[in-house]
């Protein structure tokens, strides 16, 4: 399943952890506030570790506003771990928010990885947390990555975030809920289900929400296109009513071929009952 990668700790106000930033006014120069942010993150782990989520989380913010803003890799790593938190805590739109800023991040670095981010990153650092959404079976642990040279770590290693990144992403939406979510959830498990070195345990999880997902994808959408369609009768009831007709005049058809729907007015259905 996919490590966390990296989370807060309680901080007053409480800071935007998908777009956290280095402060324009600090002075230091990069080598030191990599530094500072490798030094926060690494303390975020340790208490990801222990389960003290809100805290990692701060730390993690701390790591995020320390790290230059061009090290795409080490930022991404940061966004994963925070959605991580945000999945323990059960916070699911922060999740969701988290995940997208560090697929976002890695999605900056061209196919080489970024000239200024060829060092291979301590991939023993990132905590590992357990990916399967509810109903799913309990996952194995995740093996170690393996131990690659510098040159070919970079691509492993962006891929393996990227990977983690979405399966937190999928998660969120599909706990999260709703037509727009769980849509976004279907779109994310297919694109996990074409990427190389899932683990066991994650493709299982991947082909079951790809079997799950669909049908309560449409069960939202209908019941939202039935809220909202009952919202409009309101509305247009009356607006209709000083003309003698009311929304019974109109009729909302779904084309099955589209998923669409059209408009069709119905004389002498305006008088209700």
């Amino acid at each position: 399943m996919g490590g966390t990668d990296d989370v807060e700790s309680k901080v007053e106000p409480p800071k935007d952890r998908a777009s956290a930033e280095p402060t324009p006014d600090k002075q230091e120069e990069p080598e030191t506030l990599l530094q500072e942010s490798n030094t926060a993150k690494a303390e975020a782990n340790t208490l990801f570790a222990s389960k003290d989520y809100e805290n990692a989380l701060s730390r993690y913010d701390d790591a995020l506003l320390s790290c230059p803003k061009y090290l795409h890799y080490p930022r991404a790593v940061l966004h994963s771990n925070v959605a991580a938190c945000h999945l323990q805590l059960q916070d699911w739109e922060p999740a969701i928010k988290a995940a997208t800023a560090a697929i976002d991040a890695l999605a900056k670095i061209d196919g080489h990885g970024d000239a200024k981010e060829q060092v291979k990153p301590d991939t023993k650092e990132d905590v590992e947390e357990e990916i399967v959404s509810s109903g799913a079976a309990k996952a194995a642990p995740v093996p170690p990555p393996p131990t690659t040279t510098a040159a070919a770590a970079s691509s492993d290693d962006i891929l393996r975030i990227r990977t983690k990144a979405l399966l937190r992403r999928a998660r969120a939406r599909s706990e999260a809920g709703g037509w727009s979510n769980l849509g976004g959830a279907e779109e994310d498990y297919r694109a996990l289900s074409q990427m190389p070195g899932l683990t066991p345990a994650d493709a299982r999880t991947v082909r079951t929400q790809l079997r799950d997902l669909p049908p309560r994808t449409k069960a939202a959408q209908e019941a939202e296109m039935s809220e909202m369609w009952g919202k409009l009768r309101q509305l247009g009831d009356g607006i209709l009513k000083p003309f003698g007709l009311s929304t019974n005049n109109f009729q909302m058809v779904k084309d099955e071929a589209t998923g669409g729907y059209s408009m069709n007015f119905k004389q002498g259905g305006g008088k209700d009952a």
